[in-house]
C-alpha cells in the first residue's frame, strides 16, 4: 500500500530494519561504531557504521519513500552531500548549474570541484535557463544541477522541461529540493535524477542538528553513491540520524502550518512602503508562479523581500526580537538572514550583482509562531524605524 505523504514522515512505506524486536514505537538509536559476527561469512547485516547503521537505515528509507526514490544516503550535512555527490565526475567533466545557488555550492564548485579538473558553467534562472541550456552543453557535459525555488532570489526552474534536455543528451539532472522539502515537491517524478536535501532545513526542522541527502532515481546510481558514501566516511551518525527521523515526523504538520503564515506575511510585506520588492512564488506575478504551481503542491515558507536602504536592513536586523537575526533555514523558528554577508559571503561580487542580491535584500524563513506575533514584530521594527 502506498501511503500519503504525511503518513510516510511517520512510517516511510511501512517497513522497518528487523533488527529491533523489542515493538518500540520511536526506531532505537544504535549508539555502535561496530557489529559483532556468529563466524566467518555469518553477518548480521551490519558490520561497521562507517558503511552503515540501523537508525541511519530507517532514516533512509523514510527520506526515499518521501522523495520516491529507490533509497537515500544520509550524510553529516548538505555540503557534505553535495561533495560526495562531486566524486561521480572525473577531471574534465562539465556541469552546467543554475546561476542563482545557495553560496556553500558556489564555494564547493568554484574552490574545490574546479580546482579537482570539473568544469562549470552557469545559465540564467527561470525562462531563459531553457533558452541558453542547450548552447551550454559541450562534448564532456555530464550533469545539469539547479535549485528551485533559489536561495535566497526565489527564482523557479520548471523541472520537466530541463528534464527533457537532459535526457536528450544523456545528462543526469541534479536537484537540490531543500527550500521545499520533499512534501511539497518531488523532483524524481518531475524527471531528476538526483534530489539534493539540507535535512538540517524543513526535515530536522528544530534547528539541533546538521544532516544532508542524495536521494537516487535508480539502483545503478544510487550503488555508485553508496560506494562513495562507505569509503569517503561522511555518513550521518546515529543519534543525528535518530534526531532527523525525529523531526521528519511533523513535517508536514510543520510545511503547513509555516506556509500559512509565509503567506500572510507576504500580504503584509507588499502592503509596507518601504519593501520595494517581495520575492515569493505564491504571488501570482511572481515570473515562476504557473511553474511552481504545476510541479509543486506548494510555494513554500521562504521569503525574499528588498527594503528601500541598507541603513534600515541593518536596523532592522538590530532590532528583531521574536524574529531571530541567524543563518539556516526550514526550523520551528522564524530567522531572518542577510545573505550578501551570511549564506552568500563567499560568492563573487559579479555573481551577486547579476542574481540581485544586494545589501537591501533579506531572506525570511517563517517559522510556526503565532502570525499575529509576527506581524507585530515586524510592524514593530518597521515603524519603529521610520520615527528614527
Amino acid at each position: 500500500m502506498e501511503y500519503q505523504s504525511a503518513t510516510k514522515c511517520l512510517y516511510g512505506n511501512g517497513s522497518k530494519s528487523n533488527v529491533d524486536q523489542s515493538g518500540a514505537v520511536s526506531f532505537p538509536i544504535y549508539q555502535t561504531a561496530t557489529f559483532a559476527h556468529k563466524g566467518v561469512g555469518e553477518s548480521t547485516g551490519y558490520d561497521y557504521s562507517r558503511l552503515q547503521n540501523p537508525t541511519r537505515e530507517q532514516l533512509e528509507h523514510v527520506v526515499a519513500s518521501l522523495e520516491h526514490g529507490v533509497d537515500a544516503l544520509a550524510f553529516t550535512s548538505g555540503m557534505a552531500a553535495i561533495t560526495a555527490l562531486m566524486e561521480l565526475f572525473s577531471p574534465g567533466d562539465h556541469i552546467i548549474t543554475g546561476c542563482d545557488l545557495y553560496g556553500g555550492s558556489i564555494r564547493l564548485f568554484d574552490h574545490i570541484s574546479k580546482k579537482n579538473g570539473i568544469l562549470f558553467d552557469s545559465v540564467a534562472g527561470t525562462d531563459s535557463i531553457l533558452e541558453t541550456l542547450e548552447n551550454k552543453i559541450r562534448e564532456k557535459t555530464k550533469a545539469i544541477f539547479i535549485e528551485t525555488p533559489t536561495n535566497p532570489m526565489m527564482n523557479i526552474t520548471d523541472i520537466r522541461a530541463v528534464s527533457e534536455i537532459a535526457k536528450k543528451h544523456g545528462l543526469l539532472l541534479i536537484v537540490d529540493n531543500t527550500f521545499l522539502s520533499p512534501y511539497f515537491q518531488n523532483p524524481l517524478l518531475l524527471g531528476a535524477d538526483i534530489v539534493v536535501h539540507s535535512g538540517t532545513k524543513y526535515l530536522g526542522g528544530h534547528n539541533d542538528t546538521i544532516a544532508g541527502f542524495l536521494v537516487a532515481s535508480s539502483t545503478e546510481l544510487l550503488e555508485k553513491l553508496r560506494f562513495i558514501i562507505k569509503t569517503i566516511g561522511s555518513g550521518l551518525s546515529p543519534f543525528d540520524s535518530w534526531l532527523i527521523l525525529r523531526g521528519i515526523k511533523t513535517l508536514a504538520l510543520r510545511m503547513e502550518r509555516a506556509e500559512q503564515n509565509a503567506r500572510n506575511l507576504v500580504v503584509w510585506l507588499e502592503q509596507e512602503k518601504r519593501v520595494n520588492k517581495v520575492y515569493y512564488p505564491g504571488l501570482t506575478d511572481h515570473p515562476g508562479h504557473t511553474i511552481c504551481k504545476n510541479q509543486a503542491t506548494g510555494f513554500g515558507c521562504m521569503i525574499t523581500f528588498q527594503v528601500e536602504s541598507k541603513e534600515l536592513a541593518h536596523r532592522i536586523l538590530k532590532n528583531v526580537q521574536l524574529i531571530q537575526f541567524a543563518e539556516s533555514l526550514g526550523g520551528v523558528e522564524t530567522l531572518i538572514t542577510y545573505p550578501i554577508t551570511q549564506t552568500h559571503a563567499d560568492v563573487p561580487e559579479e555573481t551577486l550583482a547579476a542574481n540581485g542580491i544586494t545589501d537591501r535584500i533579506l531572506r525570511l524563513s517563517v517559522g510556526i509562531e503565532e502570525l499575529q506575533d509576527l506581524i507585530g514584530e515586524l510592524e514593530r521594527v518597521f515603524h519603529e524605524e521610520r520615527k528614527n
